[in-house]
């Protein structure tokens, strides 16, 4: 079925620049520089993946749209003054670091506002029933931003930012925030870590980023106490356990909460291919993924449906990943074919790794009461 579909995205996000450095590691002592592409999050996958929806067709079907930047009333929502005072400066002054793996540059804190302003547009445009579903191609990205501390490549709470807007101007209620960027969505959690209007699920590779971090045991507090949901998942988990953890977990909690939207912290480093992590996802398993969760949001919440980029960095392959995404969510198919699915589906893990993972993904589940 063909749905209006946003992809709300802006040249200017691509030029967030983070410094030279090889992969993760700065340039300098005994890191050599590297040759070609610098940082792991480089405009390049995201400017590819916008490429092979030109190329392909697909973006002349689509709603394309950019924004205003995010104000700093939206801001400080989610980020007190001091904290943002210092990233302008930084950014400013022509950049550096400002916490755990987060480097900038000259700019940065402007292109950051532009990103949290996509998804906040994307978000409201959906809730007013301007478009059916949208996504939103935010960069820099935001699931690991605390308050106070920006850390893993993130310097604004995007996701956050965007919900925080939408309650005040849409009068929206319950929402729910799936995150399977491969990395612990550290930072959505720690937001409503006490709140019981945003029910926040990650799926994440057990112990990546967050270093060591599984986090099963952590249900929120207070009034959001059994509203935080992680879901760890063993490194090589591919899509059977993927698919298994949304169809036993994820699913029935959403039919639980019975959200009035879905947000998706949608990130791509779970794909074989990606650097930073050890996951086995095709573009066949996100495409799947977004189906399950768009056939929950006509159920639960008339559909409401937005996606906002988060990490992913194989350069090569992430233009695919995304591609199945956005195929899904607009009904549209195009005539592009993954080179690297069969290759993949190869690699997928033997049966008694998926039975052992399904099992541990049961009484995960039964923790959780679903």
């Amino acid at each position: 079925m063909k749905r209006n579909t946003g992809f709300f995205f802006d040249e200017r996000c691509f030029w967030h620049s983070t410094g030279l450095h090889a992969t993760t590691l700065p340039v300098g002592g005994w890191v050599q520089p590297p040759a070609g592409a610098s940082h792991a999050e480089s405009p390049e996958t995201k400017r590819r993946m916008k490429n092979l929806m030109d190329v392909s067709g697909l973006s002349r079907r689509l709603q394309l749209r950019s924004a205003e930047l995010a104000d700093e009333q939206d801001l400080q929502r989610i980020h007190p003054p001091h904290y943002l005072q210092r990233f302008k400066q930084l950014s400013d002054n022509g950049g550096g670091l400002l916490g755990e793996e987060a480097p900038l540059g000259p700019g940065s804190y402007e292109i950051a506002k532009l990103s949290a302003g996509l998804a906040c547009s994307a978000l409201e445009a959906v809730l007013r029933g301007e478009l059916d579903n949208a996504y939103s191609l935010s960069r820099p990205p935001g699931h690991h931003c605390l308050p106070e501390q920006s850390m893993g490549f993130c310097f604004l709470a995007n996701i956050p930012i965007a919900i925080e807007r939408a309650k005040q101007r849409c009068g929206l209620g319950r929402v729910a925030v799936i995150d399977w960027d491969v990395h612990h969505g550290n930072g959505t959690q720690h937001i409503y870590w006490r709140r019981d209007d945003v029910l926040t699920i990650s799926l994440h590779q057990d112990g990546c980023f967050p270093a060591g971090y599984a986090g099963e045991q952590d249900r929120g507090a207070d009034a959001g106490l059994g509203y935080n949901i992680n879901i760890p998942l063993l490194a090589g988990a591919g899509d059977d356990s993927y698919l298994y953890a949304m169809q036993r977990i994820v699913l029935p909690a959403l039919a639980q909460f019975r959200p009035e939207a879905i947000v998706i912290a949608c990130g791509y480093d779970a794909n074989a291919m990606d650097p930073l992590a050890r996951m086995q996802l095709h573009s066949d398993s996100f495409r799947a993924m977004t189906a399950l969760v768009q056939e929950a949001a006509d159920r639960l919440c008339g559909g409401k449906l937005l996606l906002v980029h988060e990490g992913g960095y194989a350069e090569s392959y992430v233009p695919f990943c995304g591609l199945a995404v956005m195929e899904q969510l607009s009904g549209v198919r195009t005539e592009v074919q993954d080179p690297l699915l069969a290759f993949i589906r190869q690699q997928q893990p033997r049966a008694a790794f998926n039975r052992f993972q399904r099992e541990t993904l049961d009484q995960l589940a039964r923790q959780f009461d679903l």
